[in-house]
Formats: structure tokens, sequence, C-alpha cells
């Protein structure tokens, strides 16, 4: 997949469950803080997204972005004894993506479990990158949880 594969598949899969957002056009933005900047919204409202390896599936997990996350706690409720980050490479070669473009979407969108802290559900809008460093997405978060249909648990501590 490409960067603008996803994007367009996002933009769909919105449109077509009736889901109001807005679309925002920046600069291309590396960090959380940047992309907050860009899109005029506090770091809080910013979803990061991070596919993670755990024993031996990848997965994706969702957390605020002024958030860290807590690996122990990822490996408690999985009961898994194994878990890191997926390298550039790994990333690139399962979702056509580089970091920081990686959107909150397991299936239809990527082909991953998905998993959102709890830090999400604590505002009323979710902000991300959405399969591109220049292009970003604001939504409900009502309605984003009721078509990601993650599994929602507490995987973060404070930064």
């Amino acid at each position: 997949m490409s960067e603008r594969i996803i994007l367009r598949s996002i933009y769909d899969y919105l449109d077509r469950k009736q889901i109001s957002y807005r679309k925002i056009h920046h600069e291309p933005t590396r960090t959380s803080e940047d992309s907050a900047r860009a899109r005029g919204e506090d770091l809080e409202i910013g979803g990061k997204s991070l596919l993670l390896k755990v024993q031996e599936d990848f997965r994706l997990f969702v957390f605020s972005a002024a958030q860290k996350l807590d690996s122990s706690a990822v490996r408690s409720h999985l009961a898994a004894r194994k878990l890191r980050f997926a390298t550039k490479e790994e990333l690139y070669e399962k979702t056509g993506l580089i970091p920081g473009s990686l959107p909150p979407f397991g299936k239809p969108i990527l082909p991953f479990p998905l998993y959102v802290d709890i830090s999400i559900t604590e505002n009323d809008r979710i902000a991300f990158n959405a399969g591109s460093l220049t292009d970003s997405v604001i939504l409900n978060v009502g309605d984003y949880l009721r078509i990601a249909k993650p599994e929602v648990f507490s995987f973060t501590k404070a930064t």
C-alpha cells in the first residue's frame, strides 16, 4: 500500500459510514508536537499510533500524544512475554508507511488488531496523521470508536 491509497481509504471509509470529519493539509510533521501545532489542536487530542510486535504478531496501539506507552501494561493485559516496536523497515513492509504517518485504524484500513488507550476516550475528538505526514483528519471520538471497533484498555502513563 502507499500513503495516497491509505489516505483515500480513510476518506472513503468515513464517507461510507457517514462520519463527519475535518481534513487538514499541512506542512510535513515528524513529531506529535509538530502535528498538534499544524492542526491548531492541543497535544492531548492527537492520536498517536504505534505498530508493536506482540509475541509473533503485529498489533496497532493508539493513545493520546500527551501520554507515553506503558509496555508492562500491554504485556500484562495481553499475557505476552515478548513485546517490541516495529522497525521502520517492518512498518514500511507491512503498511507502505513511514513513522509518524500511521493512522489509528485496524481493519478494514490496516490488517492489524486495534487497541485504544482510555486516554483517547477522555477527549471529545481525535486528530491524526492519515497515512501521510502532510494530511490530518479530526473527528468525534465517539464516531471513531464506533467505526474502528478497538479493544479499549489502559496502557499509557503521563509523560
